[in-house]
């Protein structure tokens, strides 16, 4: 046994060792790429990298009806659609493609026509209802022409600068309404005011002077007449039947020296 044992161990002394190859790492040029062999055999490989830097300029929407000829198919809005929707598609259209200048020019663009046409329509109505109104006047009886023809509209400024002496004159009659005396001199104040204002008119004082009385007149009865139908609880409890009567007075005498011939 111990004679076998050592035979053994001879033998495997003398064995030659093998040792497992090592890859070889070879390197060519660039155009050769990486080379490496295992086991004896060659492996060759390429290596193939590409970097991708990204330009600052972005990819604008192009706004895909620019072209069409129909300013509310562009808009993407009816005809009939209010200016408020008009405005609102507009606006988010332009948010939505901004940045392609051709795109926000079309919008705004749609958008001018549609508004200027809306404008046009308009005066257009305004110019046909005054036409209408005047061929109306035209068609009517003789009487409704010569009672038309006895009124004239002033300019805005004489409508404010009389309103505001008549409510002057309502106003201090009120403040003044605990006195005895009432509103006579608030009245006769008035008076002499719309005669004047309609001597201003006619030139001629004694017409104006008998126009003016003619409207005092007419604008007491209708206070006495109206006055009394009003519900008690309306009227301020210091106000009295005269005072009430004074204020339809009032707004008589100012409409008949600012309106009347």
């Amino acid at each position: 046994m111990q004679a076998a044992a050592v035979f053994n161990r001879a033998a495997f002394s003398a064995r030659p060792l093998r040792r497992p190859a090592r890859p070889l790492l070879y390197i060519g040029g660039a155009e050769d790429g990486a080379a490496y062999r295992v086991g004896g055999s060659m492996t060759r490989f390429r290596c193939s990298t590409s970097l991708s830097v990204g330009s600052d300029s972005e990819n604008v929407p192009i706004f895909p009806r620019h072209n069409s000829w129909d300013p509310y198919n562009l808009l993407g809005v009816d005809h009939d659609a209010s200016e408020e929707e008009i405005r609102s598609a507009r606006n988010f259209l332009l948010q939505q493609y901004s940045g392609y200048e051709e795109s926000e020019e079309a919008i705004e663009n749609a958008y001018d026509k549609i508004i200027m046409k809306s404008y046009s329509h308009r005066k257009k109505t305004k110019v046909n209802l005054k036409t209408k109104l005047k061929k109306q006047v035209e068609e009517s009886p003789s009487w409704v022409k010569a009672l038309l023809g006895c009124f004239e509209m002033p300019s805005m400024e004489i409508i404010l600068k009389r309103f505001a002496l008549f409510g002057f004159i309502a106003g201090w009659s009120i403040a003044t309404s605990a006195e005895m005396t009432g509103p006579t001199f608030q009245l006769a104040f008035s008076l002499i005011s719309c005669v004047y204002f309609l001597n201003d008119k006619m030139k001629n004082l004694v017409r104006a002077s008998t126009t003016g009385l003619g409207v005092f007149v007419s604008g007491w009865i209708v206070g006495s007449l109206f006055v009394p139908v009003i519900p008690a609880f309306i009227i301020p409890p210091t106000w009295s039947l005269e005072l009430l009567t004074s204020l339809t007075a009032y707004v008589v005498l100012f409409l008949g020296c600012t309106f009347l011939k």
